[in-house]
C-alpha cells in the first residue's frame, strides 16, 4: 500500500469492491479510536516485519510493489470469527486462479505479504490468512519461546484446516477460480501444505518449503505429513535444505517412502533437497537466506503450479 497512514490511501489502486471491503475490514482489525495510526502500521496483517525476526537483513530483502495490483488486508468469515488475511491479485481481474500462502510461525508479516504480491504479479489471487489470529498476534512476540508456547502450540491443526477452507470459500465468493487451487507455505506453513493437500479435494498442487514431516502426535497435532502422505489430493513439491538441523534428510527419505505407497497424487509428489542450504533458505530477510536455492525454488514453484494446472 502506498501510504498506510490513511484508510483511503490504504485502498489506492484497488478495484471498488475490494477497496470497500478493505476499508470496512480495517475498522474490524484495529482496536478502537484510541489506536494510533503509527501503531496500526506495525500491527495490521501484512504490515511490518515480525518482532521476533528484527533486525532484518536489509541488504537481501526483496520488495514487490503493488503497481497493477489490488492488495491489502481483509477479514474472512470463518465460522463465528473474522479472520484477518492479506490478499493480492491483478487489478480488476476476475476468475484468477487462487493460491493460498501459509506463513511461518511469525504470522502474516511483511515477508509473507510480499510473497503474496509476487504471486499476484504472476496473475494469481493470493491469500495469506492469519491462521494464528484466534490465539493472538504472532507478529507482536519478540521472544520465540513464548511465541511457541502461547500461540503456536495452542493452534490446533483442525482449526487451521477449517480456516483455510473458509479462505477458499471467500476467494470463490470474490470471483476466484478455486477449482484449480494451489497452496504453498514456509516452515510451519510448509507442514500445513502437506496436511491441507490431504484434507481438501480442491487442491490441485502444493509446494512445501522446509515443513516438518514427522513428529509426536498430540491433541493439537494428531497427525503429521508422513501420516497422511498416502491421502494427498494434489501432488506436492517439497523444497528442503540438506543442512536443515530440524528436518534431517532421513525424515525426507521416510516421507518419500510413504508417498510411494499412496494415491496417484502422492506418487506424483517430488522433493528437491538443496545440499548446502539450511532451514529458511527462502527467507530473504534473515541470515539463513540463500539466494541460489531460493531463486531456484521459486522457479520450480511456478513451474510446478503450471504443470498441474494451478
Amino acid at each position: 500500500m502506498a501510504n498506510p497512514d490513511s484508510r483511503d490511501e490504504c485502498s489506492a489502486g484497488l478495484n471498488r469492491a475490494l477497496a470497500d471491503t478493505i476499508r470496512d475490514d480495517i475498522d474490524t482489525l484495529t482496536p478502537g479510536r484510541g489506536f494510533s495510526r503509527r501503531a496500526f502500521v506495525g500491527t495490521a496483517v501484512g504490515s511490518g516485519f515480525a518482532a521476533a525476526v528484527l533486525p532484518v537483513t536489509a541488504q537481501t530483502v526483496i520488495t514487490t510493489d503493488t503497481q497493477g495490483l489490488d492488495a491489502g488486508p481483509v477479514s474472512i468469515e470463518a465460522g463465528d470469527f473474522k479472520m484477518p488475511a492479506y490478499v493480492a491479485k491483478p487489478a480488476g481481474k476476475r476468475h484468477a486462479h487462487v493460491v493460498l500462502v501459509v506463513s511461518e510461525i511469525f504470522g502474516v508479516h511483511e515477508h509473507i505479504a510480499d510473497v503474496a504480491r509476487r504471486f499476484a504479479k504472476l496473475g494469481y489471487l493470493a491469500i495469506a490468512p492469519d491462521l494464528f489470529a484466534r490465539q493472538g498476534d504472532a507478529k507482536a512476540y519478540s521472544d520465540i519461546a513464548r511465541l511457541q508456547t502461547e500461540i503456536i502450540q495452542r493452534t490446533p491443526d483442525a482449526q487451521v484446516l477449517n480456516d483455510l477452507d473458509a479462505a477458499v470459500d471467500w476467494a470463490k465468493a470474490q470471483g476466484g477460480e478455486t477449482a484449480r487451487l494451489g497452496i504453498t507455505g514456509f516452515c510451519w506453513g510448509g507442514r500445513i501444505v502437506w496436511l491441507y493437500s490431504a484434507h481438501s479435494k480442491d487442491v490441485k498442487a502444493g509446494v512445501a518449503w522446509y515443513g516438518r514431516l514427522q513428529g509426536q502426535a498430540s491433541p493439537m497435532t494428531p497427525k503429521h505429513p508422513v501420516d497422511v502422505a498416502g491421502q494427498l489430493h494434489g501432488p506436492v513439491l517439497g523444497l528442503y535444505g540438506g543442512q536443515d538441523q530440524g528436518i534431517p534428510v532421513a525424515s525426507v527419505a521416510a516421507m518419500q517412502e510413504a508417498l510411494k505407497q499412496g494415491s496417484r497424487a502422492a506418487q506424483a509428489s517430488e522433493f528437491v533437497v538443496y545440499p548446502d542450504a539450511g532451514h529458511a533458505f527462502h527467507a530473504d530477510y534473515r541470515p539463513s537466506y540463500r539466494a541460489g536455492p531460493a531463486k531456484d525454488g521459486w522457479a520450480r514453484c511456478q513451474a510446478w503450479f503450471k504443470q498441474h494446472g494451478v
